[in-house]
């Protein structure tokens, strides 16, 4: 048998000669090639040339006589042992013809490079257990970087086959029941892509939290990717929608800036342990994405070829060469957590209770847990920790796995969605919140807390013990209705995991949720820029500095926010509302100040169509108009309708529609419908006026109640004595639904109502309404009465 492979000549089927990783490479480089997926060249020792190397000087039979006996739960006699035989490992000569071999073959490399004297090479371990659908392997082995010459290389392999023994390695193996003469290692000779002057990161073809597929999930950050793996960098994070990518269309979904505070780089030396060094990276990097939007797809699409080619969701890591700005795939393994969760069954994890927030992340595992903080500030502090315990650590690496293992939640300081903590976490089903940057320092040892990823992207680390429920719904039972039930989505972040609930789409996403949450400036301070005084000149600039102004901060966010909502839920319909802040609430935005009036009852002020169409918010309105246009008609979301809100007269009506005509959105053109609020008493009674110019009617059921009855609901006095039931207001919602219904228009209610009242959701059913879009606690409920309701009263489905 030989004792290297080149990786050209790999594929799948040598795992058992050269180990998962080693395998994986050679399946790309060998099969991939040709359809635009680059890995970089090289060659793998294989598991005879290990065994070898162990025959040699009756070395095997010495490990085994060290490792007999050997109580791996005693960590002292474990680290004694465990650093004999990596000792004698690392000092043993390769057999001759192995050591030839390497020589010749490192020699063929060489000559292939443009630039000889300027390569170096990155020496990466693949143990033959690795990957099996039982055991992982990863970070139980070492791999060596930027090691330059053949005597380092040598040593680094030597180094790669005494990783076979390090501590970890032993406990893992005895724990799993390895026999070790099983056990061989491959040691991977790959050209070194250098991303220490560029940038590296990790990518799934698959959502990692809500399991949603038709994206790839992409971190990065600079120099070279052990910080996003171990966690030491909170990385920028990219979504990427597929059929858009497949379609040719521009496909990022969303974009989050990461922190990237430091960068592992190469150092002057060149041996192994003294190849790479932390350094800080600049304020001015920091506050740019470490990718490119091109960049980005370019990785995406890889990501779709080697998807296809495995046939099933994939972890992929990544390097973009800072010298020649090419991007190498690195690395490639199926995805083992998210596609292991049973698909009929939806579970929920809801809090009950909310107190002070303590610290915040990026939320990982949708879970809730809670317990007492424990701050482990390094392992010599591990027989401290108890089960149940949350554990709180700057980061987290394979040696911290044992008391992760009894942690009911862990929050890091450091991290991003594909760190070490992270993948722990979700292969444990426990949550976790990575990226706090405090919580080592503002958690107190022993203080009770509640640790929640039910939330959206956000991670929320809450003090106290606090009661929360778990929902679980069955997919797999859900019965047909005679009514579309859709849903409310407040914020995007969430939609990848609502969309797996009962729906038929979304009735409302509110374009001011998303301003507020991801923008938080007034749009004229955006528009108007140049025009704003110091200091707020200055804050404004520091926030969107990422982008190429302010004013494409805006318009990209917003269109991010929508797109991630319609994507989530395609081919399904989702009607977006166009802002509808009021006065004082866009007051409170960054800015605001500056361009809001005062108003006695804003309620009944400033807002909506009637903002729109005022000379002063004109291009805010048109900044909003362009992100729609960019989700329909650049991406491809034709699933997309618009919604109209406060539309006081037919006058109104008539100017906001050539309004959103002249900003490129026309009713009727690629499909566009554009519906109205039925919210204000004038629209039910001017029904068929205002339904001349508009594809149908959602009811606002809060509003509508409020201005029919003459009630403040924000009045704690009278508010509460009176809800949507009232027959006045019952009266104009059989108006409104009786003109669309005879019109052939949509007709849906997108208020409280329903999801507050079952009795109310019932007579809209009798009535006829098309559709009803209700908050996500109350869609099963509401789904399954209504399907006794219409049952019972033989109503058609």
């Amino acid at each position: 048998m030989p004792d290297l492979l080149w990786f050209r000549d790999i594929t799948m089927a040598d795992l058992p000669r050269v180990g998962g990783k080693n395998a994986s490479l050679g399946e790309m480089v060998s099969r991939l090639h040709g359809v635009g997926v680059r890995v970089p060249g090289g060659f793998a020792t294989t598991a005879d040339a290990y065994r070898a190397f162990l025959a040699h000087d009756d070395l095997a039979v010495r490990i085994q006589a060290e490792l007999e006996g050997l109580d791996t739960s005693d960590v002292q006699e474990l680290a004694v042992v465990a650093a004999r035989i990596r000792a004698w490992v690392e000092g043993q000569p390769f057999p001759a013809g192995l050591e030839q071999s390497i020589r010749s073959a490192y020699d063929a490399l060489v000559a292939e490079q443009a630039r000889p004297d300027q390569v170096t090479w990155a020496i990466r371990s693949s143990a033959t257990a690795e990957d099996l659908p039982d055991a992982s392997f990863a970070g139980q082995q070492e791999t060596f970087l930027n090691i330059a010459g053949i005597e380092n290389v040598l040593e680094a392999i030597r180094g790669v086959f005494a990783s076979l023994y390090t501590d970890r390695a032993v406990v893992y193996r005895a724990q799993r029941g390895f026999d070790e003469d099983d056990m061989a290692i491959s040691a991977g000779v790959q050209l070194m892509v250098r991303s220490d002057v560029g940038a590296s990161g990790v990518m799934f073809t698959i959502d990692t939290e809500s399991g949603f597929d038709e994206v790839v999930f992409i971190t990065s950050a600079y120099g070279l990717g052990e910080t996003v793996v171990q966690g030491s960098v909170n990385p920028d994070e990219f979504y990427v929608y597929k059929p858009a990518l497949r379609a040719g269309r521009p496909a990022i979904l969303r974009r989050e800036l990461g922190t990237k505070a430091i960068a592992l780089r190469y150092a002057a030396g060149t041996r192994i342990g003294d190849s790479t060094v932390l350094t800080d990276v600049d304020d001015d990097e920091r506050s740019r994405f470490s990718l490119t939007d091109p960049q980005v797809e370019e990785l995406a699409r890889s990501a779709l070829v080697i998807e296809a080619h495995y046939g099933r969701p994939m972890d992929i890591e990544w390097a973009l060469d800072g010298v020649d700005g090419t991007l190498f795939i690195v690395q490639a393994r199926p995805e083992t957590v998210v596609t292991r969760r049973d698909p009929s069954v939806l579970r929920r994890y809801e809090l009950r209770a909310r107190s002070d927030v303590l610290a915040a992340g990026r939320a990982v595992g949708e879970k809730i847990g809670h317990g007492p903080v424990r701050v482990m500030h390094d392992l010599s502090l591990m027989h401290q920790f108890r089960p149940g315990d949350v554990l709180v650590a700057d980061r987290t690496d394979p040696d911290w796995e044992p008391i992760m293992k009894q942690a009911s939640a862990i929050v890091t300081d450091s991290g991003g969605r594909t760190c070490h903590a992270a993948i722990v976490a979700r292969e444990l089903g426990i949550p976790a919140v990575v990226g706090t940057g405090d919580g080592t320092t503002t958690l107190r040892d022993g203080a009770g807390v509640t640790v929640s990823c039910s939330e959206g992207d956000d991670g929320l680390v809450y003090r106290g013990i606090l009661d929360y429920a778990i929902d679980e719904t069955p997919l797999d039972s859900i019965p047909e209705i005679p009514v579309d039930l859709m849903l409310n989505v407040a914020v995007p972040d969430q939609a990848f995991t609502l969309a797996r609930l009962p729906n038929r789409g979304v009735g409302l996403a509110r374009l001011e949720f998303i301003i507020n949450r991801a923008i938080g400036i007034h749009p004229r301070a955006l528009a108007e820029f140049d025009t704003l005084p110091e200091p707020l000149r200055t804050d404004v600039a520091e926030r969107t500095r990422a982008y190429s102004s302010p004013r494409d901060f805006f318009v990209q966010r917003v269109a991010e926010g929508v797109a991630t909502i319609a994507a989530a839920f395609a081919p399904k319909p989702v009607i977006v509302r166009m802002s509808d802040f009021k006065t004082n609430e866009y007051a409170g935005l960054v800015g605001g100040d500056l361009f809001e009036p005062q108003e006695e009852n804003p309620m009944l002020g400033w807002r909506g169509a009637s903002r729109y169409t005022t000379p002063s918010f004109r291009e805010c309105f048109a900044m909003e108009c362009e992100a729609l246009r960019h989700v329909r008609d650049r991406m491809g979301l034709m699933n997309l309708k618009i919604m109209i809100p406060f539309v006081r007269t037919v006058d109104e009506a008539v100017a906001t529609i050539a309004l959103l005509a002249e900003n490129g959105l026309r009713r009727g053109e690629n499909g566009l419908e554009i519906v109205m609020m039925c919210e204000i008493p004038s629209n039910a009674i001017l029904a068929d006026a205002f339904l001349d110019h508009f594809d149908g009617f959602s009811i606002g059921s809060n509003d509508l109640t409020q201005l029919t009855l003459g009630v403040d609901r924000d009045s704690a006095l009278v508010a509460g004595s009176f809800d949507e039931r009232d027959p006045a207001v019952l009266d104009l919602f059989a108006r409104a639904i009786e003109a669309c219904t005879r019109r052939g228009k949509y007709i849906g209610i997108c208020g409280q109502g329903p999801s507050d009242h079952p009795d109310l959701a019932e007579w809209l059913l009798a009535r006829g309404i098309q559709s009803m879009s209700l908050n996500a606690d109350a869609i099963v409920e509401t789904w399954l009465r209504l399907a006794e309701v219409s049952a019972s009263t033989a109503v058609p489905v």
